[in-house]
């Protein structure tokens, strides 16, 4: 069995990975329209690289316009 290892980002390097602003993620996150963060810790949250790298490409195929 493999596992695979990810990385977990903390909030600041959210903000500048996505553009969007601290209110702004943990407004969407109940809506689901951002991921939710992962408890690390007993007073700690990040998100995992994959679930913001998901997130980035939905929103890339969300405002993609096919060609006709």
């Amino acid at each position: 069995m493999s596992v695979s290892l990810q990385n977990f980002l903390k909030l600041p390097a959210v903000i500048k990975l996505t553009g969007k602003s601290r209110s702004a993620i943990y407004s969407d996150i109940p809506k689901g329209l951002f991921p939710a963060p992962l408890k690390i810790g007993q007073k700690a949250i990040a998100w995992s690289t994959e679930s913001i790298r998901r997130w980035q490409e939905s929103c890339v195929a969300a405002f993609t316009v096919s060609p006709q």
